[in-house]
């Protein structure tokens, strides 16, 4: 540590340090004024060994200002030695603050030497004064954190003390401070265990399956020892260096010591954990001091970690490495292989990613491990890995040549912009490790030269003399290429197209037939027609093919041999079909048959049967014996898991040979139920087209096409063609294309009736109300018990049951109240409905349960009217209480609880006589039943009121004069009793004389005796001052004073919801819950990135634009919450500037109703809570705690609570991926800087909480250069810093590999711990009900009801908690509560095709960590990384169930923008999902039926929402035809199609019904009835639609569509981030433009033209209701994607909003482009942006674009011939004359533009007289045509709307052909030909806006539509929108 040479401080002992300008640099920055941060916390991260010593001059700097700055001047000259040339990044701002710093202190503190003379002796004399204080004084009171940090600074004083003096020696002190830093190894910073700690032992390392994991893996005397690098052995210090198992692995393998710690730690609490649950429940385990970890443990642990790498080894056929000599330990052995491939894994970064690469890797070092474990050489061996100073020699060798590789093929893929045949993703590297030539390749060690490294750029050949370049060949794609095709869907799910293609067929068949029913099948000749369908299909697995060699032609290089001839093979086979059934047919039609001779002819005589048929039955052989396969599952399972080369060669042809997707069937039951969905729903779809769809069309078919040939209206080119076959087509092609989308219709009708019924049958929505609650309160503990309490197995059946009753309520009691008290303390309900919703604690002291009071509310008044009422026989009384038992149970408890007091306040021995004595009476009348008779029940309220008061009183006893209260509470005693014994009582009056006589014979006359002696005058009041009685007093009080029904509370209505979800999930089917202990440990992951974390004071009070600001709007939107929250905060603001004095409890209590980390963190570590509850009830009676506390029970109860959190401690989990953590630390800008201290807080706030995040190191290398290394470090909260726990070198930079989120995932992957893993996004919740069900939820695993397929991923349901702002926000919920609810419960069962989507589900740990890690992260192709996981799961034999008796709150985006981005994004997934190979992979392997589930239920509801999309275009299109051409005129009024004109209309509109899409809505109408009442869901539809839900939905079926399509046409898939804010914020009409033009604006407009043209020009032959009747969905269509965005834009019909809204526009549209604009400053920048994805796209792409665009065409051709100049003529002339016109305008155009830059600057006359002359000649022009050409007005407006689409197509054209345009030097004229469209569209969507912002009664109905939700809760929107910040 000591400063040498010039640049040292060199200091003796009367010299003080001084400050040298050779540390200087320029002053270049300096920290900023607003930053109150530590400059320990500005450190960058290259000079991150300095920071414990700033820390420490932090601390002692009160202590002593002077060592304080000595301390920053050794960090000054340590940083000035670690980087003298301020290269790294940050450092030289750093060392300049620093040093401005110290020249500050140097003047402040020289005169404050306390000590000594001189800074030596003041710094040695602390020293040794620090070190006898704190870390000689008192230790035992100090907790192991605590002596940490003493014994760090002890540490940094001592290098301090060097670095001050470091010429002079100092013998004792150097003793000492050996002594330090070896007891300092020793309270080292740790994560869960204190491995290391050998102080007070901690309560977590008592438990014995931890102690004797640990001891377990300190057993090393046998094994051989390696030989030491000699760098390390001279830094060996005098312990030992190899401790455990993991220590001589690390020695041996070269592994980072941070990577074996946190392995060591991971592996410890997985032995221990799976002993806890081998060993049974028993909690006396835990007195255990001898423990030893069972043999099952290991091999259970071993089964699970290595069932890939078994699994792997078979499939090649290899000899698996793990191997165990006879006469080694087979557990030592066993637990060294784990070892190793955790910490294989541990270190692999992003290798993770591929999991038998992780296998190969593994399958070398096991063999080595071996080989040095079997060789059993004494003494020291070798390590296969020479370490050679470093500590990463695994890392450097093994790792960073795959990383380098993977890195550069990411690299070419240009963040998306490249096609992803030209690079290598991780499932092409992975999948390399597939075959048995990675092996002859690769080698071990292995080879750099290899061709799997092998990077696509030339490269010289290391002989430097022969100076010539080579291309060594690189590995291509492997089995399987992603080509951006449509054709993926054909080709991933053949069978499904095959199917349907073939059924049409078939159907248009028999329905051509002349009966046209299905009867017509058995007639021959249609029989025989039918048979051509294995024509088509030959032809379809002709077409299937072909594809499969062309789209995988780019990974043939990798495929071996085998599945080279299969591919050919196929082909030619399909080839052959394609001859032979056709040439079979031909020869064949001569020779007619029908239905019934086709099968008797397999009796009869063979020769006389037709060769096709004899084809046929040969063609369909292998679908035979397929089908036989189906019926016998398990068989076809086994064969197709089988690796037996004899199988293989069988299945060869039936299946290409992979690792993964073998045999994926399920069991028989499910097969069953899956099969029969869909054989109902295939029927049903079939006779719906055959019926509605077909039928009706073949009719007027047959008709037009016998018509005759019909009149031309314009220039045909095909005059001839006979049969109409134009109009038929055009007629056929909407029909078509909705039959092939009318199955998602009919999935959404089936999924929502078997969902429906699932849920019923699930026992959703029994308890949905409050007065279902209280009618089924009584059997919630009894379900309570039966689910969430374990089983103790030393419990006899009968002992259960006896104490089942007791028991379980009190255990129910304790979670409710926990449940009830978390309510109140996040606000969701008062202090007084928190009273009237607990459970008291005083139980057992009342013959009745005390159940809660908002049951018994009121009842006491009822009772007292009951009574009043009956004046004859107590049974009347008896039978009309017994109604409600409710009241039964009040006046008992209050009839016991008030003699209980009495007895406890009266003390005289006479005075509790008489209460004894009433007692008896009343006792004895209800024993003879006589109470009424003896009893005056008219006068007990009265005695309510009395007791009334007497409460009050008691309540109120520590306040005011005690003496007067005393006084007052004895005269109600006495009147009390007066009124019970006079009025009540008939014969009570005795019982006072009695005692009253008594008294006066026992006492003397005196005036004191008479007045100290009267009854009741002696009480006690010491026992009121309890916390039990106060509670006693407060429900009795509100069981006599509660009126009211207590049917409202609590009123706040999300604690209603999650009461009643609570309640009802006790009664649904869950696993019993096991102890804590027994429970499978679990972690929780969260990825975070730059979201809100806190609202700081700021952020609550800045006012958006509307003059709102969140505060304000928060307090409108939860006026009970921030009513409540100020109650429990005991704060009534007097004005908007008192709650500036409170913000610092108003700031969370605003975050936990955000969408920020602060609610998401808060909501996890309700899993910890609950598990320390549910531990200690485990352990402990919990009356027995409250009513028997002792010294011994007490102290016994602290001892428990330590153990409860040390168990939470090694169950649970939570770790935050805070991915630019340490980027956030560094940074200056506030709001990053915000952010890190915020998750530091948080850490402090919950000290088990965890940070994980990648470290970025710049720091300056030898040479002069700087180096970015990067690290995965885990921190946790210390006592006021962060603290590092451990520290992972990586070999690169992770993200610039994969997707963000996933590798955020993956590099924090290795520092959570359990066997169970939970995903966890950052806008999710949780609640402390739910967690007490984790335990249930865990149990699932063991998947005793799904047999041999056990779960490997647990779906849990979602509550959506942003549904009750505005309209939208309620439409998004819905429909993501469908989804995540009757959606997913139908996907799981009976569909069996549930997947994982970024949503709570809860992963096997073990499982997936071995198999690829929790998400795949692949660029750009694996954009929805979290379904790719599931995709995973299944294809290698998991199973993903799902659960909804637990469910996790979730935020969702509530604005329209928002909404719409998060759309975009999950459309670019499924587009990039549809080139995958893991959709081929399922869509072949699964079987038939689950296959049709998975398509319709992933990317086939986005191709089928594309298709009704499409269908919309081809019908007006298709009419366009008819009304142009002329040809819907001659057939409409033709007299033959009369009689069919009615079915053609209504096949006309077949499609407009399907376009509506209301039926997709079904799923959320079900879900509602299921939960909240059908009655309820029926109001909530119709207002849905009220507030314009079908509008909404409409336009997002708008962007599914267009993002889906582009991104499987041209790429461009990426993250889109929504924001997650409160969005009541008005969007410029401009950002909705720019947002929405591509994707609905223009779309939109192209479709209202076409309807405009259809009416125009076929209004003079058709009537108006026959075109509204087939265009009306259209209209609705157009008006929803054009006019949506404003209608749910707030104020967005504001005059002034309006207004700014179009100069802003304006402004926008004028601006020019450049470098540095944005495309939110100008039109051109963003005009070019939205071009992007032509760019990079394919010329097979740009081709189809340019097809596509040439549809605009036919307006002009169709117009041109009905102009009035046109003459009616049909001549091609007319349209050759129209594009004369058309040049001749693009010409004037061009030449403007050019006048404008050549003259409009300069000659500005010139540039005026040319565009006069060219308005003169244009009015020339048109003067001439309408005087000689007959041209009219109407020609005009039409040419107008024929040349449009004209310009529009040129422009679409010349944007597909830039590089030609640019060339040609027109670019220019293209954009501004662009701007003008783009103003037109503008002004044309902006004019109803504008028209309807006149009347202010539509902003207001504007603002009633958005917010009703709001309104019905109070919320003064319109105040909001107006911006009246009031309180």
């Amino acid at each position: 540590m000591a400063a040498s040479g010039g640049d040292g401080a060199s200091s003796s002992s009367g010299q003080r340090p001084a400050l040298r300008r050779g540390y200087t640099r320029a002053f270049t920055i300096r920290v900023d004024a607003g930053d109150n941060r530590e400059e320990s916390e500005l450190v960058p991260s290259s000079l991150a060994p300095i920071v414990p010593i700033l820390r420490a001059a932090n601390e002692i700097e009160l202590e002593n200002p002077r060592v304080a700055y000595l301390c920053r001047f050794t960090a000054f000259a340590k940083a000035h030695n670690m980087d003298s040339n301020s290269s790294g990044r940050g450092v030289r701002q750093f060392k300049t603050y620093l040093l401005h710093r110290l020249e500050k202190d140097d003047q402040e503190t020289k005169t404050h030497l306390k000590l000594a003379s001189t800074d030596a002796k003041e710094i040695q004399r602390f020293y040794e004064n620090y070190c006898k204080k704190n870390l000689e004084e008192g230790l035992h009171m100090k907790n192991p954190e605590e002596m940490a940090r003493h014994y760090q600074i002890a540490s940094v004083l001592y290098d301090v003390l060097k670095t001050v003096q470091p010429e002079k020696s100092h013998p004792e002190v150097d003793k000492y401070a050996k002594r330090v830093e070896t007891k300092k190894a020793s309270f080292s910073h740790y994560n869960i265990l204190p491995l290391n700690i050998s102080a007070p032992t901690q309560p977590v390392m008592e438990i014995p399956e931890i102690k004797a994991a640990v001891e377990f893996l300190r057993k090393i005397e046998n094994l051989p020892k390696p030989r030491l690098d000699p760098v390390f052995a001279a830094e060996e210090t005098d312990g030992p260096i190899v401790c455990d198992l993991l220590d001589w692995l690390w020695q041996t393998f070269g592994f980072q010591k941070g990577n074996v710690e946190n392995q060591k730690e991971h592996l410890i609490l997985l032995l221990a954990n799976i002993d806890m649950r081998k060993e049974g429940n028993m909690y006396q385990n835990e007195r255990q001091h001898n423990h030893v970890i069972h043999s099952d443990t290991v091999q259970s642990l071993m089964r699970k970690i290595f069932s890939n790498y078994f699994s792997w080894c078979q499939y090649l056929h290899l000899k698996s490495n793990i191997k165990f000599p006879n006469d080694a330990s087979t557990q030592q052995l066993e637990i060294l292989y784990i070892g190793l491939y955790l910490l294989i894994w541990g270190e692999a970064s992003n290798v993770r990613f591929m999991p038998e690469c992780i296998c190969y890797i593994f399958h070398y070092m096991a063999r080595d491990l071996y080989y040095i474990i079997s060789s059993r050489r004494e003494g020291y061996f070798d390590p296969p890995f020479q370490r050679e100073g470093r500590d990463d020699a695994f890392l450097q060798l093994v790792i960073e040549p795959i990383f380098t590789v993977m890195q550069k093929e990411a690299a070419r893929n240009k963040r998306g912009r490249t096609s992803h045949s030209k690079w290598r993703n991780y499932d092409d590297l992975n999948e390399y490790f597939w075959s048995k030539r990675c092996f002859k390749q690769l080698k071990w060690p292995m080879d750099q030269t290899a061709d799997f490294f092998v990077v696509p750029v030339k490269t010289k050949n290391k002989a430097e003399q022969h100076d010539h370049v080579i291309t060594r060949r690189r590995i291509p794609k492997t089995n399987f290429v992603e080509v951006r095709t449509f054709l993926h869907l054909f080709r991933s799910f053949d069978r499904m197209w095959a199917f349907f293609i073939l059924a049409f067929q078939a159907m248009v068949i028999i329905a051509w037939s002349p009966s046209g029913s299905l009867s017509a099948i058995f007639e021959p000749t249609v029989f025989r027609n039918v048979l051509t369908i294995f024509i088509t299909a030959a032809f379809l697995n002709f077409l299937q093919a072909m594809l499969e060699i062309i789209l995988n032609w780019k990974a043939w290089r990798s495929l071996e041999c085998s599945q080279m001839i299969r591919y050919i093979l196929k082909f030619v086979v399909a080839v052959a079909w394609l001859i032979i059934l056709p040439t079979a047919y031909i020869s064949s039609i001569q020779n007619p048959t029908g239905l019934v001779k086709f099968f008797s002819s397999w009796i009869g005589s063979l020769q006389s049967e037709s060769i096709y048929n004899f084809a046929v039955a040969l063609y369909m052989l292998p679908n035979i014996f397929s089908a036989l396969f189906f019926i016998f599952l398990p068989f076809q399972s086994i064969l197709e898991r089988s690796n037996t080369r004899i199988i293989r060669f069988f299945l060869w042809w039936t299946q290409p040979k992979l690792y993964v997707a073998r045999g994926m069937y399920e069991d028989t039951c499910s097969l069953l139920k899956y099969t029969l969905f869909w054989i109902l729903l295939l029927i049903c779809k079939l006779a719906f087209s055959f019926y509605v769809e077909i039928s009706p069309l073949v009719g007027p078919t047959r008709t037009i096409m016998f018509l005759g040939r019909g009149t031309y209206a314009w220039h045909e080119f095909f005059p001839y063609l006979q049969h109409n076959f134009g109009v038929v087509i055009t007629v056929w092609a909407p029909i078509v294309m909705v039959y092939f989308m009318d199955t998602q219709i009919w999935y959404a009708i089936f999924s929502t009736i078997c969902g429906g019924v699932n849920g019923a049958f699930s026992h959703l929505g029994e308890i949905r109300t409050l007065g279902m609650l209280r009618s089924r309160f009584e059997a919630i503990p009894r379900a309570f018990g039966k689910n969430l309490v374990p089983r103790h197995d030393d419990q006899s059946k009968r002992h259960d049951h006896e104490e089942e009753k007791n028991s379980h309520l009190d255990k129910f009691s304790h979670i409710w109240n926990a449940f009830i008290h978390y309510l109140r303390e996040e606000d969701l309900i008062s202090n007084r409905e928190k009273d009237l919703l607990i459970v008291p604690s005083s139980i057992g002291e009342t013959r009745v349960f005390q159940w809660p009071p908002f049951l018994l509310a009121s009842k006491i008044p009822i009772a007292l009217d009951m009574a009043n009422s009956v004046k004859k026989k107590d049974e009347e009384l008896k039978r009309r209480m017994k109604q409600d038992p409710y009241i039964y149970y009040a006046v008992v408890e209050c009839y016991d609880t008030l003699l209980h007091i009495l007895e406890s306040l009266i003390v005289e021995q006479s005075d509790k006589k008489i209460v004894h004595r009433i007692h008896e009476s009343i006792q004895d009348s209800i024993r003879h039943q006589s109470l009424v008779k003896e009893f005056r029940m008219d006068e007990l309220p009265q005695l309510s009121a009395k007791f009334d008061k007497l409460l009050d009183l008691l309540l109120n006893t520590d306040s005011g004069n005690v003496d007067l209260i005393k006084m007052q509470i004895v005269n109600l005693l006495q009147d009390i009793m007066e009124i019970i014994t006079q009025d009540i009582m008939r014969n009570g009056l005795d019982i006072l004389m009695d005692e009253n006589r008594k008294n006066q014979q026992q006492q003397s006359l005196s005036i004191s005796s008479k007045k100290n002696n009267q009854l009741f005058a002696n009480i006690n009041l010491d026992l009121v001052k309890g916390q039990a009685w106060r509670e006693k007093c407060v429900r009795l009080k509100l069981l006599l004073t509660t009126k009211e029904s207590a049917i409202y509370v609590p009123t706040n209505l999300e604690a209603r919801r999650r009461i009643t979800f609570f309640a009802n999930s006790l009664f649904m089917k869950m696993p019993r819950a096991p102890q804590v202990r027994s429970m499978m440990s679990f972690s929780v992951l969260t990825p975070y990135f730059r979201e809100e974390v806190l609202f700081s004071e700021n952020d609550l009070h800045k006012k958006n634009e509307d003059g709102i600001s969140i505060l304000f709007y928060l307090r409108k939107i939860y006026p009970d919450e921030w009513k409540n929250f100020l109650e429990r905060i005991d704060f009534k603001p007097a004005d908007e500037e008192a709650l500036k004095s409170k913000m610092g409890d108003i700031c969370p209590w605003a975050s936990y109703r955000g969408q920020t980390l602060t609610r998401t963190v808060r909501g996890m570590m309700y899993y910890r809570t609950a598990l320390e509850i549910q531990y200690i009830q485990d352990k402990s009676d919990l009356a027995k705690l409250d009513h028997h506390r002792t010294v011994a029970s007490s102290q016994e109860e602290q001892a428990s609570l330590d153990m409860a959190q040390a168990i939470a401690d090694i169950k649970f989990t939570y770790i935050v991926s805070c991915q630019i953590y340490g980027m956030q630390k560094a940074s200056k800008e506030m709001g990053d800087s915000t952010r890190y201290s915020n998750i530091r807080d948080l850490m402090l706030m919950y000290p088990s909480l965890r940070v994980a995040y990648i470290d970025e190191v710049e720091a300056a290398t030898g040479n002069g250069t700087t180096e970015k290394t990067y690290y995965s470090v885990l921190i946790k909260g210390g006592e006021k810093y962060d603290q590092e726990i451990y520290r992972i070198k990586l070999p690169g930079k992770p993200t610039d590999i994969g997707e963000g989120k996933p590798e955020n995932q993956n590099h924090a992957i290795v520092f959570t711990r359990g066997e169970a893993l939970q995903a966890i996004d950052m806008n999710q919740d949780n609640y402390l009900e739910e967690a007490f069900k984790m335990r249930n939820v865990l149990e699932e695993f063991k998947g005793e009801k799904f047999r041999k397929s056990k779960p490997t991923i647990l779906g849990l349901r979602e509550h959506i908690f942003t549904g009750s702002v505005s309209s939208l926000a309620w439409f998004m919920s819905n429909q993501e509560t469908s989804f995540v609810t009757i959606g997913q419960r139908v996907l799981a069962n009976p569909l069996k095709v549930r997947f994982h989507y970024g949503h709570p589900d809860i992963f096997d740990r073990l499982f997936h960590i071995t198999r690829g890690g929790i998400s795949k992260a692949s660029k750009t192709i694996n954009l929805s990384e979290d379904i790719f996981s599931g995709f995973n799961s299944t294809m290698r034999e998991g199973n993903v169930t799902h659960h909804e008796y637990m469910q996790v709150g979730k935020g969702r985006d509530v604005g329209m923008n928002q909404i719409s981005s998060f759309e975009a994004k999950v459309a670019n997934g499924n587009g990039e999902q549809t080139l995958s190979r893991d959709i081929y992979r399922l869509g072949h392997r699964f079987d038939f039926y689950r296959m049709l589930s998975f398509y319709f239920t992933t990317v086939g509801f986005y191709f089928s929402s594309m298709v009704t999309v499409l269908t919309v275009y081809v019908f007006l299109y298709g009419r366009l035809y008819l009304v142009m051409s002329g040809l819907e005129r001659s057939i409409l009024l033709d007299p033959r199609i009369e009689a069919n004109i009615k079915s053609l209309e209504n096949a006309l509109a077949s499609q407009s019904f399907f376009q509506l899409g209301l039926l997709l809505v079904l799923p959320m109408v079900m879900e509602v009835g299921l939960e909240k009442g059908f009655r309820t869901a029926l109001g909530e539809f119709v207002i849905m639609q009220l507030q314009l839900a079908s509008v909404f939905f409409t336009f997002q079926l708008g962007t599914k569509t267009h993002y889906y399509g582009r991104t499987i046409l041209h790429g461009g898939a990426k993250y889109r981030p929504t924001g997650r804010g409160f969005v009541v914020y008005h969007a410029k009409f401009a950002e909705n433009y720019r947002m929405y033009s591509r994707s609905h604006f223009v779309k939109g407009l192209e479709l209202l033209i076409l309807l405009v043209v259809y009416l125009v020009y076929g209004s003079s032959y058709r009537s108006s209701s026959m075109y509204l009747f087939v265009t009306f969905s259209i209209w609705f269509l157009v008006a929803s994607w054009l006019f949506a965005p404003f209608i749910f834009n707030p104020s967005c019909f504001e005059w002034q909003k309006t207004v700014d809204d179009w100069t802003d526009w304006r402004n926008w549209m004028g601006n020019r482009g450049g470098i540095g604009m944005s495309v939110d400053q100008s039109w051109e920048a963003w005009w070019i942006s939205e071009q992007e994805h032509l760019k990079n796209t394919s010329i097979r792409s740009l081709f189809l674009e340019i097809i596509l665009s040439l549809r605009f065409l036919i307006y002009q051709y169709g117009i041109v011939y009905h102009l009035n100049i046109a003459r009616r003529s049909k001549s091609i002339l007319v349209y050759a004359s129209s594009w004369l016109v058309m040049l001749s305008v693009l010409v004037i155009l061009k030449m403007v533009s050019i006048g404008r830059q050549k003259f409009g600057t300069d000659l500005q006359l010139m540039f005026r007289i040319l565009k006069g002359l060219l308005f003169l000649g244009f009015v020339s022009v048109m003067a001439v045509l309408f005087v000689v050409g007959n041209l009219t007005i109407s020609d005009v407006f039409a040419c107008i709307l024929g040349f449009m689409p004209t310009g529009w197509c040129i422009l679409l054209i010349a944007q597909a052909c830039s590089p030609l345009v640019k060339a040609a030097m027109l670019w220019d004229s293209i954009m501004e030909l662009g701007r003008a469209y783009e103003n037109m569209m503008g002004l044309i969507i902006f004019l109803p806006i504008g028209f309807l912002s006149w009347f202010p009664f539509v902003s207001e109905f504007q603002t009633r539509l958005l917010f009703n939700q709001a309104f019905s809760r109070g919320l003064q929107i319109s105040r909001i929108l107006a911006g009246q910040d009031i309180a």
